[in-house]
């Protein structure tokens, strides 16, 4: 039976890709990468050869076309890992369906004007006070999920999970910005960040040279 085929933009901007591929690396699905150069002339013809929707991330399995990287979570859970990718309490589950749904529609101003660069390090670029309300939100949720949840290891409920995968690229982004944290992002971000399917994706975002201009001038002092 052949692997199912994950298409993904650049590993150092595409934080929608990060997604699915870490749920799948981390748990150890075997599968087929196509990488696509985003904000390039040719990305848009061809990523409508694999999406219907012209963008990434995209998983084939057989006929099967899945688009939006929360619905190729969803059908990885069902698909190779039997319910684990979520807590198995009822009333953790729907807690952790409500944070990514949080993250999958919101922080918006986050993710403007803090878009994902791997490759970025903090410099004297600063944003609003809308993306710091995105900011202090997104703490505060790891906050509580941490304390209420986290009991059972180093995630937000304990385990590794969807849940986690969706916030990843936040970590990034909150560490390549040189952005204040407290003690328990800090410690879940070096949780995030000691993964090997982490490790990995920042290593080969890392050994990339392609650029997307608009995001790497964000990363000169203003």
């Amino acid at each position: 039976m052949s692997r199912p085929v994950l298409v993904i933009g650049n590993k150092n901007y595409s934080s929608w890709s990060l997604r699915p591929w870490l749920l799948l690396r981390q748990a150890g699905v075997e599968f087929e990468e196509v990488g696509l150069l985003l904000d390039t002339p040719g990305f848009a013809a061809e990523a409508a050869r694999h999406s219907p929707t012209g963008k990434v991330p995209v998983l084939r399995d057989g006929d099967l076309v899945v688009w939006d990287s929360l619905a190729i979570c969803e059908y990885v859970n069902e698909r190779w890992l039997e319910g684990r990718g979520w807590p198995a309490a009822r009333e953790q589950r729907a807690l952790a369906r409500a944070a990514v749904a949080e993250m999958h529609s919101g922080f918006t101003a986050l993710r403007t004007q803090l878009p994902m660069n791997s490759r970025r390090r903090p410099d004297a670029y600063r944003w609003d006070a809308a993306a710091q309300h995105d900011i202090d939100r997104v703490q505060a949720l790891w906050r509580d999920l941490r304390r209420e949840h986290g009991a059972g290891g180093d995630f937000l409920f304990g385990t590794f999970g969807i849940v986690d995968a969706m916030f990843a690229p936040v970590a990034i982004r909150f560490d390549g910005y040189g952005v204040a944290v407290d003690d328990t992002a800090a410690a879940y971000m070096q949780a995030l960040f000691a993964l090997p399917a982490l490790r990995q994706w920042r290593q080969a975002a890392a050994r990339e040279t392609a650029t997307v201009a608009a995001t790497d001038a964000l990363c000169q002092p203003h």
